[in-house]
C-alpha cells in the first residue's frame, strides 16, 4: 500500500464515495496516494458539496447516490454519510454486488448490521468500515509489544473519552446528538477497536449511562444559535470483560469540562503500557516494566503514523485483490456495534448483558 504503480499492478479499485461532508475530505486527500484505491465518482444528498470536492480532488464524475449505486464501473462504496444513513446505502450497494466501506459505526441496530453481513455473505462481496486507526504505526506498535510479552498477560485496561461535546466548533453537530450518535457511538468504536485489536473479543459487559443536558444550544457557525434536543445519552460508564480474562474499564462523556484521565492504557502481569490517542495514527507509546521506577518511551515500529484515513479502504482493496481477510473486517465492525448495544442495553436494566458476537483479532501490519 502507499507505493507508486508500476505497469505490473493490478487495476485498482473503482471507488464511488457517498457523502461528502468534514470526514471526506481526509479520505479524498489521502487515497490518491494508495495504489489499489481510484476514487472515481462523488455523490451527496447535497449536489452542490459533491460537485466542489470532485473539483477540489480531480475526481472525475459527479453522481446522484442512486445512479452511483446502480453504476456497474464502480467496484467498492465508500459510505461517509451521516450514521442514520450507513445502512440503506450500504444494504443497497451490496444488494447491486459491490463492496462497501462504512465510515462508524457499521450501522445504527444489530439487526441492519446482521442484516449487511448475511446479505454481503450472499453476494460474494465484502463489508468493511472505519475505524482504521488501529492500522497506524501507534496503536501497531503496542499491539507488537503485548504479542512479544512486553507487559506479561494483559489483566485491565482503561479507556476515557471525556469533553463537552461538538456543538461549539462543529459546523452542523445535530446528529452527534441523535440516535446512533452521542460519545458511544461517536467515539466509542475508536477505543472498543484499539481494545479488541490488543486484547480479542468482549464477552460480557455492565454499565451506566445518563443524558445530562436535554437540550444543546449551538454556538459554532453557520448554525449559532440552534436548539438541539438530545435522543441519546451523553456519559456512559462500562466495565467491558474480554473472552481472554482482561476487564476494561470505559467511560466515554459529552458532559465533562476537563479532565487529567489517560485516554487509553493497557495493564499486564509484568508491566503496564500507556498507548497513544486511538482517534490518531502515531503517538507516544510508554511501557513501565515491574520494578522498573520509570516510564520507559519506545520507538514506534510501523508506518503510517501521520493521519492516514483511508489505510483500511486500501487495506481492504489489497486484500481483495491477494484472497486474504481485511482487516477493518465487518465482524470486527460487527462486534464493535454489538458491543456499544449491549452497553446500553445493560445501562437500562441494571444487569449485565452477555455479548453474542465474536471476531478474530485482525492481523497485524508487520
Amino acid at each position: 500500500m502507499g507505493e507508486p504503480v508500476t505497469g505490473d499492478t493490478p487495476s485498482p479499485m473503482r471507488v464511488g464515495i457517498v457523502g461528502c461532508g468534514n470526514i471526506s475530505d481526509i479520505y479524498l486527500k489521502n487515497c490518491r496516494h494508495f495504489e489499489g484505491v481510484d476514487i472515481v465518482a462523488c455523490a451527496d444528498r447535497v449536489q452542490e458539496r459533491a460537485v466542489e470536492k470532485a473539483a477540489q480532488y480531480g475526481v472525475p464524475h459527479v453522481l446522484r447516490t442512486e445512479a452511483m449505486l446502480r453504476d456497474p464501473d464502480i467496484d467498492l462504496v465508500l459510505n461517509l454519510t451521516t450514521p442514520v444513513g450507513h445502512a440503506e446505502i450500504a444494504l443497497e450497494a451490496v444488494k447491486r454486488g459491490k463492496h462497501v466501506y462504512n465510515e462508524k459505526p457499521l450501522t445504527i441496530t444489530r439487526e441492519d448490521g446482521a442484516k449487511l453481513l448475511a446479505l454481503a455473505a450472499e453476494k460474494g462481496v465484502r463489508v468493511g468500515g472505519a475505524p482504521d486507526t488501529f492500522l497506524g504505526g501507534g496503536l501497531q506498535t503496542c499491539r507488537k509489544l503485548i504479542d512479544d510479552g512486553a507487559i506479561g498477560t494483559p489483566i485491565a485496561a482503561t479507556a476515557f473519552l471525556m469533553h463537552h461535546g461538538h456543538e461549539s466548533w462543529h459546523p452542523d453537530p445535530a446528529f452527534y446528538y441523535q440516535r446512533g450518535g452521542g460519545p458511544l457511538f461517536d467515539m466509542g468504536p475508536y477505543y472498543l477497536t484499539a481494545l479488541i485489536n490488543l486484547m480479542g473479543p468482549v464477552q460480557r459487559v455492565s454499565a451506566s449511562a445518563r443524558t445530562t443536558f436535554p437540550t444543546r444550544t449551538v454556538s459554532s457557525e453557520p448554525k449559532c444559535g440552534e436548539v438541539i434536543e438530545v435522543e441519546t445519552p451523553t456519559h456512559i460508564s462500562a466495565t467491558l470483560e474480554f473472552a481472554r480474562g482482561a476487564i476494561a474499564t470505559l467511560i466515554m462523556s459529552f458532559d465533562i469540562w476537563d479532565h487529567h484521565c489517560p485516554l487509553l492504557e493497557v495493564h499486564g502481569t509484568e508491566g503496564s503500557m500507556a498507548l497513544p490517542d486511538p482517534n490518531e495514527f502515531g503517538g507516544a507509546v510508554r511501557v513501565k516494566r515491574a520494578g522498573s521506577t520509570r516510564w520507559q518511551s519506545r520507538k514506534l515500529a510501523f508506518g503510517y503514523t501521520e493521519n492516514s484515513r483511508g489505510l483500511g479502504v486500501a487495506d481492504m482493496a489489497e486484500a481483495i485483490r491477494e484472497g486474504r481477510p481485511h482487516r477493518c473486517s465487518g465482524e470486527l465492525t460487527f462486534h464493535v456495534l454489538d458491543v456499544m448495544h449491549a452497553i446500553l442495553e445493560s445501562a437500562e436494566s441494571g444487569r449485565h448483558i452477555k455479548v453474542n458476537s465474536t471476531c478474530e483479532r485482525p492481523a497485524g501490519m508487520g
